[in-house]
């Protein structure tokens, strides 16, 4: 019962599910979970109103298939405050799943250190610290860790599910270090929880969650989801899914015309195979197996956990629409500005290195959609620290342990191309569509330096050069740039393993996977040397 009858209700009164309750809708049907520490805190804390099972919940059970550790705040007993047996019952968790290599989901719901009985939960070797410490080893370790945060995650409690590899978070829900009285007392500052720590503000300002979801059935069946495509999980090429979209459908939704634009995830609909889904109306409906990650942050570029025939993959794919960025505000709040359609900013190359760092984790391979004009320029990207960024996205990108697989759709120009997994950097397969160009950079700005650079020397030689010459010029310029930016020009020089034609993108992605994955050696170490952060 935990805390009791009334603490139920008013956790059902804030439309929350008890940790039990949640625990119940995560794991599989028919499954056992296995409660360990049931009896932990028996008989004490008394002079505090007791902490039944130490305000944790804790055991293993099994979500799509696969064991794991779950620990979950028991939101109903001091509003799932630490106590001292707390911290124990979960380091002792830990402490198993390490041992087993079983992976963990945290369902977070708590209120943190519960302050009377600070000194005996904060600063020592087995208190709260520890998990947090343990958090960090276990995820070098490579073993996952996911949590979702359903209530108040406040103060040093918050590090606990930031230091996983996945991060979930229901709206309603609060992520910050102070709340709104300590941060009016300490620095007069009148703000929301939204604006401190909100799921909304976490997705698309800050990027501190992954997957922001409406309510708590929503975000359990989300970590079900993303357990499945773990790629021990279940499904295989057998027993796939088709695509949610037949793969024609990317003649009508994709565009290489200059200033149209597409959606490419409407592109990867014709791509990743179909899941059914509970739609508004309480039926189930068919979408494409695809969970993007940090759907509303970094937008430049369209990141996703998906299948495709039976096999688990991440991809990184360019966007080729208009998205919308929301940056940082202080009174006035936060403001909103354009991101160009096929560029990389700064805050997608922090996303894709992020998410390309976690497919590793994941052992999942990775698939790269190109469609890209290189990394933003100018002075606000360059004080955003665009070249930082681009170079842990390349850094974790050349680092990568799992399989690699290209497809250019478009444009994959300078840097850009190389971010994506360009020739250089060991992608397993790179497929290319025709019609396609790969370059240092675009026709149009290539022939007009390449002009220039002819003209001049002409003019060092005493040449005058009149309108007649300079169209002359970059017209010829013009067309020996396109005929080396051509496709076949870099598939006849080895740089595209094979052109394909687009409606068959997805049976040429399954034969790739498949030999791929048939010997690849997943048991090296990931490691990425120093990142810039």
């Amino acid at each position: 019962m935990g805390g009791g009858a009334k603490a139920i209700d008013r956790q059902h009164a804030k439309d929350r599910l008890t940790a039990r309750e949640r625990i119940e809708k995560l794991v599989d049907p028919g499954s056992v979970f296995q409660e360990l520490g049931l009896w932990a805190a028996f008989g004490m804390y008394k002079e505090h109103g007791g902490a039944p099972a130490a305000g944790v919940v804790t055991g293993v059970g099994t979500v799509s298939g696969r064991r794991h550790m779950i620990i979950a705040n028991d939101a109903t007993v001091k509003a799932g405050a630490f106590f001292p047996m707390t911290c124990k019952k979960i380091i002792r968790a830990q402490h198993i799943a390490r041992k087993a290599r079983l992976p963990l989901i945290y369902l977070v719901d708590s209120a943190g250190v519960y302050l009377p009985l600070q000194e005996d939960v904060f600063p020592d070797t087995d208190d709260f610290g520890r998990i947090f410490y343990l958090n960090s080893r276990i995820s070098a370790d490579g073993i996952p860790q996911i949590a979702a945060i359903m209530g108040f995650c406040v103060a040093g409690g918050g590090y606990l599910p930031v230091l996983c590899d996945t991060l979930l978070m229901t709206e309603g829900s609060g992520l910050y270090l102070a709340g709104q009285a300590l941060v009016k007392a300490a620095i007069g500052q009148d703000v929301t929880d939204e604006e401190l720590g909100g799921a909304e503000m976490h997705a698309s300002i800050s990027g501190t969650i992954d997957f922001k979801e409406p309510n708590d059935d929503a975000c359990l069946q989300r970590v079900r989801e993303l357990v499945s495509k773990y790629p021990d999980a279940g499904g295989s090429d057998e027993q796939s899914a088709p695509s949610f979209k037949p793969g024609e459908d990317i003649y009508d939704l994709f565009t290489d015309k200059p200033g149209e634009q597409y959606d490419v995830r409407e592109i990867l609909s014709c791509i990743v195979d179909s899941r059914t889904a509970p739609n508004s109306k309480g039926h189930e409906s068919l979408e494409p197996d695809m969970d993007e990650y940090k759907s509303e942050y970094g937008q430049s570029l369209c990141c996703a956990y998906a299948k495709i025939g039976g096999m688990p993959v991440g991809i990184v794919a360019n966007q080729g629409r208009l998205t919308e960025r929301t940056m940082p505000g202080g009174k006035a709040g936060p403001s909103k500005s354009s991101n160009m359609p096929r560029v990389i900013y700064d805050d997608s190359a922090d996303k894709a290195a992020r998410f390309i760092m976690d497919c590793n984790q994941r052992k999942v391979p990775i698939v790269f959609f190109h469609d890209t004009t290189g990394f933003m320029v100018g002075r606000d990207s360059e004080q955003g620290g665009i070249i930082r960024a681009g170079a842990k996205m390349v850094n974790a990108m050349s680092n990568c342990i799992v399989p690699k697989l290209v497809v250019i759709t478009n444009a994959s120009y300078g840097a850009g191309n190389y971010a994506m997994c360009g020739r250089a950097f060991e992608p397993f397969l790179s497929f290319a569509w025709p019609g396609s160009k790969c370059a240092v950079m675009g026709a149009a700005q290539a022939s007009g330096v390449l002009a220039m650079i002819e003209e001049r020397s002409r003019q060092r030689k005493g040449e005058e050069i009149d309108k007649a010459t300079h169209d002359e010029i970059l017209d010829a310029v013009r067309a020996g740039y396109n005929e080396q930016q051509d496709i076949r020009h870099g598939a006849a020089r080895g740089w595209i393993d094979r052109v394909i034609e687009p409606h068959k993108t997805r049976e040429e992605l399954i034969e790739g996977l498949r030999s791929a994955l048939q010997g690849w050696d997943l048991s090296r170490e990931f490691k990425t040397g120093v990142l810039q952060t």
